[in-house]
């Protein structure tokens, strides 16, 4: 399996020409997505002809299954190294934004448009934080929640927001959102949001149980 570390540290030079035809539309659909890019405009970018990427893809939806496979191989080998925690490989990443740029803006263009590797990828990071959230419960870390799964759902939420709206954070802020600077910025907030709450008093939680109806797993009242 390719390394994280090897996916985006290896010189455009040394790469193969399939090799460099994924890397360029990887950059090109996270870029301008995936309609808006076209073969040809790939196939400049990797400085090969159309022909060739059509011989070693097929086709251009291929291509994009292609890079699909690539990052969840990148996110894999991250994982692997941090112990299965998907939101907390993400955050490592995040403190190298320019090493991962390119996986960041394709997951982000993916999450934003409908495509298989999009649904796949929040599935999987909702089941992976749930299943982080119940260990960290079961070690008296964490306190249990009333609907885990929402839980789950909600803090992975939180933890994708730099990256979907990184362009919106950085024009706030003034600083790219996945930079080191805004990501250090928000730690320690984001910590004091966790281990302390936001609210005082019981009142809204009380109010808000005794009027919501209750919902089971499947979502339904």
């Amino acid at each position: 399996m390719r390394s994280a570390s090897t996916a985006s540290t290896t010189h455009p030079s040394d790469l193969t020409a399939k090799a460099r035809i994924r890397d360029a539309a990887l950059a090109s659909f996270g870029a301008d997505g995936f309609d808006a890019t076209s073969v040809r405009s790939i196939a400049e970018a990797a400085r090969v002809s159309a022909a060739l990427v059509i011989h070693h893809f097929g086709s251009k939806y291929a291509l994009r299954e292609a890079c699909d496979a690539y990052v969840l191989e990148v996110m894999a080998a991250g994982e692997e190294q941090l112990d299965d925690d998907l939101l907390g490989t993400m955050n490592a990443w995040l403190a190298q934004p320019e090493r991962f740029k390119t996986v960041f803006d394709y997951v982000a263009r993916t999450l934003s448009e409908p495509s298989d590797l999009g649904a796949r990828l929040f599935h999987r990071l909702v089941a992976r934080t749930e299943a982080m959230i119940a260990a960290g419960v079961a070690r008296g870390e964490m306190r249990a929640s009333s609907d885990p799964h929402m839980q789950a759902l909600l803090l992975a939420l939180h933890g994708l927001a730099p990256l979907v709206l990184r362009h919106h954070i950085g024009h706030l802020l003034g600083n790219d959102a996945l930079g080191p600077a805004v990501v250090q910025r928000m730690t320690v907030p984001t910590l004091e949001l966790y281990t302390h709450g936001l609210y005082t008093t019981n009142a809204y939680l009380d109010a808000a149980t005794a009027t919501v109806a209750p919902l089971d797993t499947r979502g339904s009242t």
